[in-house]
């Protein structure tokens, strides 16, 4: 075949991959809601266009969200005004505003799903990035047919599938990402000024996608390292030396910096007209360790950086310090260190660490050849999965999205080199490619509860894994769905994302039931009447999702209201993520919890008589429940009720003393300090 009609052949296949991954990343989306933190990211972007507020959602940078809503800014859209609440709320209710109270029933013209439609669509922009990218890579490094490998895996591969098209910053990041690290490769191979110009907007990308790319900066130093150590045993003087190394890495940093000024509009403060924070940035660092927070501080003083990045900087270290998650059927307080290792060799297809673990034996025999490019795909990965086992924050597969990226290609280059082994190789990477193909097919289009044939598939995903690893709110279309065609229109339900997404925005008649995050928000949840009047039993079809279900927000299986329903077998399981069961089910903890969710909002309210009407009913329900006597306790203590709110704090220890030990020291202390202030 001669060089042209290999070039065309080449064109070809990319172009039917990259049809397939748009068509599956499609057909899943328009099959999905709105997801957890897509609606906050579309309010702030569509308002960083309108208003130039960098305010609302800080703790994600600007770019996914500015290009995502591109195509809502020519839309005769209504926009509910800003109610002064704290920035997260407003960003998570003024983006369910914006997309659903907009259609037809409200006056205007646009349903809520066509206009996530049109964002998730703008959003892919940076998959098809990723992919070409991915393809281009394994190309230049090992040849056409491993570019055309990396990309085949790519485009099949099952999370970044589910992370495609969301209005979230996974996906953006991973692109971002990888593209600067590949673009330093290519600087090292030729040391250009063009080349180097490329790093720089590549990393100024990466930092405007997500807080988290700020790893690039050691990462490209690590990078460094290895090309001083290549050079040095190789004495190959092509490469830089330390002296140009050290001014490349000096000239990326000044570019990626002016990157980033450019998407806040070279401004540094979030609101226009100077408007302060509130909280401030430096009551919003108190949390950090006193090294993080004097640096993000000084940063802000000297104007270094736009404040709103800062903002969102400490508060993405401080989510880093942990939150409870959720691990082979336990409930933690925090983060444990093997999570993200043993998550990815259950969200991986078998195909997939096939070729991985072939690729290492085609390493170790010297048959990839290219080290230096070698040291590109593995230490940035390597590096990142280090970083994210260090920290406490396990809630999803998301967090380690760029990992996947640089697997396609390194797995593309290993594949490639064992297949021009013999036929034998070749046979045997042919069918491990078929296996990811074919068991990311057979999971479609459910991607984002995808797990291995090895651990039971994606309907045995929420044994081991939760949030964005199996329900993160994506199955309201698919629930209000089964619900229409089994004639429903009575349910209760327990929904993961409830009260800042609601099931009835889908048509889902459900009654809410009260959830950690519906007693988080107390008055956003009442203004929508989440939770409603909970009897201590109530009757099916009971609908929970999979987050409720396991409970992992409260940090432990014990103050869970849904405990019981783990033992029960459900009739039904919708998109992977939300459990239908039917007949008659006591609930008491949860209708304690409806009371004690009210006499917080009359707490709000100051309405002390109500709040203490409404604790005292939920002690009632559940006596010795942590979260309904620590209410009870509470409320006394407002009253100056002191010896009353001790003893209601002192009924907490009973429960307490049986949760998981992590779980146990908390409360304890928690316990502790509500005593010492009475």
């Amino acid at each position: 075949m001669n060089a042209k009609n290999a070039r065309i052949l080449t064109v070809l296949a990319v172009v039917v991959l990259l049809a397939a991954m748009v068509g599956q990343i499609v057909h899943a989306i328009k099959g999905e809601s709105l997801t957890w933190d897509e609606g906050d990211h579309i309010f702030a972007g569509y308002e960083s266009w309108k208003a130039h507020d960098y305010s609302l959602n800080p703790e994600h940078p600007p770019m996914v969200k500015m290009v995502a809503t591109l195509p809502l800014l020519g839309l005769n859209l209504k926009v509910a005004p800003q109610q002064g609440r704290f920035f997260k709320t407003e960003a998570y209710l003024g983006g369910r505003e914006l997309l659903f109270r907009n259609g037809p029933a409200n006056g205007g013209q646009y349903l809520g799903r066509d206009l996530i439609l049109r964002v998730r669509l703008f959003a892919m922009v940076f998959t098809v990035i990723a992919a070409l990218l991915v393809f281009s890579a394994g190309t230049e490094m090992f040849g056409v047919g491993a570019g055309l490998m990396g990309l085949a895996l790519f485009c099949f591969e099952p999370n970044l599938l589910a992370h495609g098209a969301y209005v979230t910053t996974d996906m953006a990041a991973s692109c971002t990402f990888f593209a600067t690290c590949y673009a330093f490769w290519r600087w090292t191979v030729r040391q250009t000024a063009g080349r180097l110009a490329v790093v720089g907007v590549a990393a100024g990308l990466a930092l405007a996608a997500k807080h988290s790319t700020v790893l690039l900066a050691p990462m490209l130093v690590v990078l460094a390292v290895g090309i001083v150590v290549v050079r040095w045993r190789t004495n190959d003087a092509k490469l830089p030396g330390v002296g140009r190394l050290a001014a490349g890495l000096v000239g990326i940093v000044l570019i990626a910096v002016g990157v980033l000024w450019a998407f806040y509009g070279f401004r540094f403060g979030m609101r226009p007209g100077g408007v302060p924070m509130s909280p401030s940035l430096t009551e919003y660092v108190g949390p950090l360790a006193g090294v993080e927070a004097r640096g993000i501080l000084l940063a802000a003083k000297l104007r270094l950086l736009p404040e709103s990045w800062l903002f969102g900087l400490a508060d993405v270290r401080a989510m880093a310090n942990g939150m409870p998650s959720y691990f082979f059927g336990r409930v933690y307080a925090h983060g444990v260190w093997f999570y993200f290792p043993v998550l990815f060799t259950i969200k991986s297809t078998l195909g997939m660490l096939g070729l991985l673990v072939l690729t290492v034996v085609a390493m170790v025999r010297g048959w990839v050849k290219n080290g230096l490019a070698l040291w590109f795909l593995i230490a940035p990965p390597a590096v990142y999965l280090v970083v994210a086992m260090d920290s406490h924050l396990n809630i999803g597969a998301r967090h380690i999205l760029p990992v996947w990226v640089f697997c396609c290609v390194l797995a593309g280059g290993g594949s490639a080199a064992l297949a021009r082994r013999g036929r034998a190789g070749a046979w045997v990477v042919g069918v491990l490619l078929f296996l990811h193909a074919a068991s990311t097919v057979h999971a479609a289009p459910n991607y984002i509860s995808y797990a291995n044939e090895g651990w039971g598939g994606p309907t045995h995903t929420y044994r081991y894994l939760t949030d964005s690893n199996t329900d993160w709110a994506q199955q309201l279309v698919a629930t209000s769905e089964y619900l229409r065609q089994h004639g429903v229109t009575h349910c209760n339900m327990a929904y993961f994302a409830a009260p800042l997404i609601l099931p009835s925005d889908y048509g889902v008649p459900c009654k809410q039931m009260p959830t950690y995050d519906s007693l988080s928000n107390p008055s956003v949840a009442a203004a929508v009447e989440i939770p409603g009047v909970i009897d201590t039993a109530v009757d099916g079809p009971v609908l929970i999702s999979a987050g409720d279900l396991n409970g992992f927000e409260f940090g432990t299986s014990v103050m869970n209201p849904y405990e019981g329903f783990r033992s029960v077998k459900p009739v039904a399981f919708i998109q992977d993520g939300i459990f239908v069961y039917e007949g008659r089910f006591a609930v008491p903890l949860a209708s304690a919890l409806a009371h004690a969710q009210r006499s917080m909002v009359m707490m709000e309210a100051k309405d002390p008589a109500g709040a203490l009407k409404e604790a005292q009913t939920a002690e009632r329900t559940a006596p010795g429940a942590v979260q309904v006597e620590m209410q009870l306790g509470d409320v006394e203590a407002a009253a100056g009720d002191k010896a009353a709110a001790r003893d209601a704090y002192g009924r907490m220890s009973g429960q307490i003393e049986t949760m998981e030990p992590d779980a146990r020291e908390q409360w304890r202390t928690t316990v502790k300090d509500k005593m010492a202030k009475l």
